[in-house]
């Protein structure tokens, strides 16, 4: 029997394409160059794709920060970037932006570093949750207010390998994270060709 709620959101087919026009738009819009921030871990699938697909020159950095809890409302840089990008375009590349607190503190951040332009980019475009006006520059998809795994994104450390997006049960993969290691990396439920 399949774990519950699981739900393919855009299989590999689809995630390339719209990696492709992320990166289109991202090129036309710096056609200079520009430098790509990913934001680990979970944008990191999506980031090596985005930059294959850039067509200007390009560097690649990173940050991280602690996770937003939603308590003590406190988030902090714990890995910040290892070359200047003063004067430079910057995109913040995220794996996903829900409330938007994470992706305005590192855009806020991330601009007192004196680029020339700070824009963000993201895999998951979550709506739903959103709490802060922030509306990324770049987006792949708009996703429904799911707990995501899947091409970066992970629960626990587990599912960032998996092929394609997918939708989980929150509750269920806080019960047993490995709730979903037999569909995900099995022969689990397929989806409609094309998603």
């Amino acid at each position: 029997m399949s774990a519950p709620e699981l739900e393919l959101l855009a299989d590999p087919a689809h995630l390339e394409r719209e990696v492709a026009r992320v990166a289109a738009e991202i090129s036309a819009d710096h056609p200079d160059g520009v430098t790509l921030v990913g934001v680990l871990k979970g944008s990191v699938v999506f980031l090596a794709d985005l930059a294959r697909h850039v067509t200007v020159p390009t560097l690649v950095d990173f940050v991280a920060v602690t996770p937003y809890d939603g308590v003590s409302g406190r988030t902090r840089v714990v890995k910040d970037l290892d070359q200047s990008v003063a004067d430079r375009p910057v995109v913040l590349v995220c794996g996903i932006v829900d409330t938007g607190f994470t992706a305005d503190f590192l855009r806020r951040h991330l601009q007192d570093t004196a680029p020339s332009s700070v824009r963000v980019a993201t895999l998951a475009d979550k709506v739903a949750r959103r709490i802060l006006p922030l509306t990324p520059d770049y987006r792949a998809l708009e996703v429904p207010d799911r707990f995501l795994v899947g091409y970066g994104l992970d629960h626990r450390g587990r599912y960032r390998n998996v092929p394609g997006l997918w939708g989980v049960d929150a509750d269920a993969v806080s019960e047993d994270p490995d709730r979903y290691v037999a569909d995900l990396y099995g022969a689990g439920p397929q989806a409609a060709p094309g998603r």
